[in-house]
């Protein structure tokens, strides 16, 4: 990409797309192209044909998609499957159709079935059955791969696909479609400012994530919009595991909860471990820079300055 060239960023309001957008313009790039989901529903073919056809972008990050934990995919997988397909098929299509010359397209880890071999390799995707309370969400995000290398083998487009680990940072959200750190973080600061002896988290407390600071997740796309042209799908992860335990425990420290931690294993863990084998995004000189307890106080910092508003 050149300094002048435009550049359409899919979701940019949201967790990653927000942090690509910081990125280009820390780089230098101003011929950003955006639209708020207000302005444009992606969902929409025609509407989004007409953002393509006025702007032309050169380059895309498809960085929009419908997303959540496990209680949101568990209770609207008819939404989470559909608006994701929709999303995807709009963009992926119209970018070829209007000759875009790349296309990041962010898939996501949960895409991996539910027993994967650790760590866990590109390879690796659509070897087992996914994990039921995501699943809707995985299936999506594998036909979005799919499009992608459909689409460069008929027709001679660059689109890449990548699987990032478990993203968390500034610009996630804390409603009941957030994710595990920021729910953490929201409740042990309630649990904080309200005088509450005790926070209750979902699940045994067992499974293993490698978390991801936006940041970084943000500076390999930029890298591999750069470096990388290949229809294989290539990971993005820290390659250290933590557990929701210990995850708890790095949030109650952050947050400054100082009473007891409980959890309710009635209630669904999820996969077990989803551990990213990075080797082929480090072989080409990529590295994380954030490590946990720095990114975990760096969203925190962030939410307080947030619920101030």
């Amino acid at each position: 990409m050149k300094r002048n060239s435009s550049i359409y960023v899919a979701g940019h309001k949201g967790l990653v797309g927000s942090a690509i957008m910081r990125k280009l313009k820390s780089q230098g790039y101003r011929d950003i192209i955006t639209r708020t989901h207000k302005e444009l529903d992606l969902v929409d073919k025609k509407k989004v044909e007409s953002v393509f056809a006025k702007e032309k972008p050169e380059y895309v990050f498809l960085a929009a998609a419908k997303v959540g934990g496990i209680y949101a995919n568990n209770t609207y997988p008819a939404e989470f499957v559909y608006q994701n397909l929709m999303i995807q098929t709009n963009v992926l299509d119209l970018a070829y159709k209007y000759g875009v010359e790349k296309l990041l397209f962010l898939a996501s880890s949960c895409l991996y079935p539910k027993t994967c071999k650790q760590p866990m390799k590109e390879e690796h995707v659509l070897t087992g059955p996914i994990e039921l309370t995501n699943e809707a969400f995985a299936v999506a995000k594998l036909a979005g791969i799919g499009m992608c290398q459909a689409y460069n083998r008929q027709y001679r487009t660059n689109f890449i696909s990548i699987i990032p680990a478990n993203v968390y940072g500034i610009n996630d959200r804390f409603d009941e479609n957030a994710h595990v750190v920021s729910s953490l973080i929201k409740n042990f600061h309630e649990a904080k400012t309200k005088g509450r002896k005790c926070v209750t988290i979902w699940g045994s407390g067992k499974p293993k994530r490698d978390f991801l600071y936006v940041d970084d997740i943000s500076d390999a796309c930029l890298f591999l919009m750069k470096n990388y042209n290949s229809s294989e799908i290539i990971t993005v992860g820290t390659g250290i595991e933590t557990s929701i335990k210990e995850l708890a425990e790095s949030v109650r420290r952050t947050t400054g909860f100082k009473g007891k931690t409980t959890f309710d294993t009635t209630k669904p863990d999820g996969n077990p471990r989803r551990l990213l084998d990075s080797s082929k995004i480090k072989g080409l000189g990529w590295e994380p820079n954030i490590p946990l307890n720095k990114g975990l106080k760096l969203t925190y910092n962030w939410y307080k300055e947030l619920k101030k508003v």
